[in-house]
């Protein structure tokens, strides 16, 4: 199913709450994940400049802050593991974004105790 209008609509509906949002974020950028939930729709781009549809829903899984750059919100394709990095929109929920910035730290996939602090 191809979805070219996607990218050119003002609007989407929220594929995980259903909140529908604008296009365009508070500072200007280009949006495709949710300001609330931060949830996206997965949405291929194609070698020959079309775009794909894999519809399913992707969720924010971590934070990454190339050098010198903005924060980009990392999502992860439930039906295909694919990830894929967007920048963080000045009216995303901050709440959530520092809930999955700090889940590293709040859960280390090793026991703190054995590093003989």
């Amino acid at each position: 199913m191809s979805t070219n209008t996607f990218r050119t609509i003002d609007t989407f509906s929220c594929i995980r709450c259903g909140l529908v949002v604008s296009t365009y974020a508070a500072d200007g950028a280009r949006r495709n994940h949710c300001p609330s939930c931060l949830y996206s729709r997965h949405v291929v781009d194609q070698v020959d400049g079309g775009v794909s549809d894999c519809g399913a829903r992707m969720s924010p899984i971590a934070i990454a802050v190339p050098r010198s750059e903005n924060w980009m919100l990392i999502h992860r394709c439930a039906r295909c593991d694919e990830l894929t990095a967007n920048p963080v929109c000045a009216d995303d929920n901050q709440l959530v974004l520092t809930r999955i910035a700090v889940r590293p730290l709040a859960q280390p996939p090793f026991p703190l105790e054995t590093l003989g602090w």
